[in-house]
Order: C-alpha cells, then structure tokens, then sequence
C-alpha cells in the first residue's frame, strides 16, 4: 500500500514565492494531457487555497468492457491507498482527546498474542515504531489479499509473524499498525470502521465521495486501476478487509482537499492533537511526513494500492491543500504534484519529455562517477545497469534515467533532469525551477 518513491532532499531550495490566487489551468492542462496521451498517467488533480477550488482535473478512464472506455471525470472515485492511514489517525487521536484511549495504552489490552504486545504502546504504532512486520511485504500476502478476510484471519496472520525489532528502537514503515489501530478503533467506539468514518470525518466535514472501499462499481463512478505493457490491462482489484485501517479508504482528490484542510483548521482534532500528528520522529509524524516544496513547509501522506498511486499535502502557511490519484501509468504522483505546485507559486518547469534516444553500455561509462556540489551537501553517483543510466544520491533509491538528447538525461517522476559536459567532468542538476552544479570527484 505504500510505494517508496524518489523525492531528492534537494528538492528543498532556498527561494521563496508570493503565492496566487489564480493559476496558469493551460499550463496544467498540457502536462495531464501530456501524460495521457503518451499513456504515462491518467488519473484526477485537485487544488485549493483557502478552501477554495482553484484547480480540477480528470483524464483517463475508469473501466474498459470490450474496449469501450468509461470516461474518468472529477466525480470519480479512487482507492486511496495509505492515505488512510491518516484518517485512522484521526479517528484514534478522537478517541484519545475523548479518554477513551492514549498515546500510552500498550497493544496488550486489545492483542496480547502479538510479538511484544506487552512493550508496545499506541504512539508507537502510529509513528510506525512497534517493530511489527510489514505483513504486506510477506511472502505469502499475494496468496489472499484478493479474498475476504476476517480481524480472527489477520490478527492471527500477525501473531504468527516475528518482529523486525524492538519497540521503539526506530522507525519503519508497517502496514500491520494501521490495520490493528483500525480495529482498536473500533473496539474502544463499539462501531465498524466504516461507520466511525462516516460519523466522525465525512458527516463532519461534508464528504460526499469518500467512503470504506468496496469492489468497484463503474456505474457509480468508481474507477478500477491499470497497468500498461503496449495496452491497458486491469490489475486484480484487493479485497477492502484485507488492508482495513491501513488503506481501504476511496475518495476523489475534491474530497481530499477538503479533509487535510479541514484537519489543519481544527474541524477533527484539537491543536494540541494536530501538533502531535505534525511532530517527526525519524521521519515519522502520526498519519503524515513532511513534504516540503522549495522553502515551504508541507504536510501529507502518499498512497499505493493495485496499480492506485496518490498523494495529499497541505502546506498550512500558504493555506493550499493539493490531492492527486492516478488509476495507472508509471509517471509517479510526486512528478504532476511538483508540476501543479511549480505551476501554481510560478516556478519554471519544464514539461516531460517522453522521446529518447537508444544507447549501448558503452556509451554511458564516460558519465559514471560520484558528483559533488559545493550548493548541496549530498552527493549524486551516476552508475549503469546494462543500457540503463542510473542516478542515486546520499541516502536515496536509485533512480532510472532516459535520454531525450545527447548529455541530456531525466528522471520524469521527480522533474529531474542531467546535462553533463564531459569534457570538464560536470554536471548539471535541474529541478524545481533550481539549477546546481555538480564536479565529478577525482
């Protein structure tokens, strides 16, 4: 449900810009087009400041019978993903503002048959500090994520599975908190999941299209998700009890918006809630990490379910609350919100190009090499596997590269782009509207 995705710590510059209340809708129009046409995303965009939609966008489609197309619009619903998480977040610190649980109550009163239970605390499940394993990186998860489950079927799942580490000896990311938080939740309210949701976030804050997930139904709006091999194929579609609390959530990017800025003006949860959530830990906030554009502070969660990927930030100063959903395409979320944001606070930015010219394994050793910058502190190693050029910087995922031109290299996902001049062992960095200059070290 999550899909770690490459966002450069220097993504973070050093500019600021005054923000608008209007924005440049062609602009953004070309790069959804863009990616629709070229069959690299198709998905739906939503932007507001101050509350007010200022943005709205859908391409794509969200079933295909027989090779008819249902056509997506911005009505239509998505599987969210990990964005969940930050709803059963909210739900949890509801609970806790209400005494009815704390950051304090180990996992033992509720699933004492699970590794460590006695040791772990609720705060640790949500900053993702229990030490429990990621049941959705298990083996055996393919074999029924696409059939009902039980909370008897799962916990059990759980206890049988070891722990990664001691409680609160770090973070990691673990799809089981959120799913044991979810039913926490319920057992403390004495309510389903889907009707805490319903009562105590969408009826609150008029949420017309966000919902516990169920199997798509295309008659109602609901879109199914793709991948692309030469032609769309539909992915197999996760049974919604499987992932629960940690990613069962639908919704439409409109919605989104309104509910993390709704969550940040105090609709949900009290300040002192809202600042625990805000708080990082390794990283780790309760339902958010930082997500930060250029010099200004953001907020949010990332999503990835079937072939769903999403992502929802709200930068609180500026007031601006932005949401995508893709149902298919490789070009990640993190890209078209970098394009929406650049577009939106006037920051040039180039559109992806999705042209590139064939090179053998040979003709890329003259760029291999680690790069520094005396603008950056992190350094970028430039290193091939087989035809493909890869770049990865201090403590990041690698990353493929493709070439438009002769030098010239991009990472489409997080508006990256390489120029090298080989002659002088240079190379540029271009992202964000920023340029850096990097040397190849000797």
């Amino acid at each position: 449900m999550r899909k770690t995705l490459v966002l450069l710590s220097f993504l973070i510059a050093f500019t600021s810009s005054l923000p608008a209340q209007t924005i440049n809708k062609p602009r953004l129009d070309s790069l959804l087009n863009l990616l629709a046409d070229n069959n690299q995303a198709m998905g739906s965009l939503a932007l507001t400041v101050n509350d007010q939609m200022i943005y709205q966008k859908a391409t794509g489609f969200i079933a295909l019978n027989n090779g008819v197309k249902t056509d997506a619009d911005v009505k239509t619903k998505y599987r969210i993903g990990s964005i969940s998480k930050m709803f059963t977040s909210v739900l949890v610190l509801q609970l806790i503002e209400e005494g009815k649980l704390s950051l304090a109550t180990p996992l033992a009163k509720y699933y004492p048959q699970l590794p460590n239970a006695g040791k772990i605390t609720i705060d640790m499940m949500l900053r993702h500090r229990s030490g429990l394993h990621n049941f959705t990186n298990d083996s055996l998860y393919t074999t029924y994520k696409y059939k009902p489950a039980t909370q008897q079927t799962l916990t059990g799942i759980f206890a049988r599975q070891q722990a990664d580490f001691e409680p609160d000896a770090k973070a990691e990311y673990s799809n089981t908190n959120f799913v044991l938080l979810g039913f926490i939740a319920e057992k403390v309210a004495g309510k389903p999941y889907a009707d805490l949701i319903k009562t105590r976030i969408v009826d609150k804050l008029g949420l017309p299209d966000t919902y516990y997930g169920r199997k798509a139904n295309a008659r109602k709006d609901e879109a199914i998700s793709f991948s692309y091999g030469g032609a769309w194929k539909p992915e197999p579609e996760t049974d919604m009890s499987v992932p629960a609390g940690a990613g069962a959530m639908v919704s439409t990017p409109t919605d989104l918006t309104k509910f993390i800025s709704g969550l940040f003006n105090g609709k949900l949860v009290n300040d002192s809630s809202l600042n625990v959530m805000k708080t990082m830990k390794d990283g780790f906030g309760i339902g958010m990490f930082g997500y930060n554009f250029r010099d200004k502070m953001g907020f949010g969660h990332g999503g990835s379910i079937d072939a769903f990927n999403s992502i929802l930030t709200y930068y609180p100063k500026e007031k601006v609350a932005i949401a995508y959903i893709t149902n298919g395409g490789s070009y990640g979320p993190k890209g078209v919100v970098l394009g929406a944001l650049s577009t939106y606070f006037k920051v040039p930015f180039t559109l992806p190009s999705f042209t590139s010219i064939a090179l053998k394994s040979e003709d890329l050793d003259k760029y291999l090499g680690i790069y520094s910058s005396t603008q950056m502190p992190l350094k970028i190693t430039i290193s091939k596997n087989n035809n493909t050029l890869m770049g990865q910087a201090t403590g990041q995922s690698a990353f493929p590269l493709e070439a438009p031109a002769k030098d010239q290299f991009v990472f489409n996902q997080a508006g990256i782009e390489l120029l090298f001049n080989t002659s002088k062992a240079e190379m540029t960095l271009n992202q964000g509207g920023e340029t850096f200059l990097f040397t190849r070290d000797k």
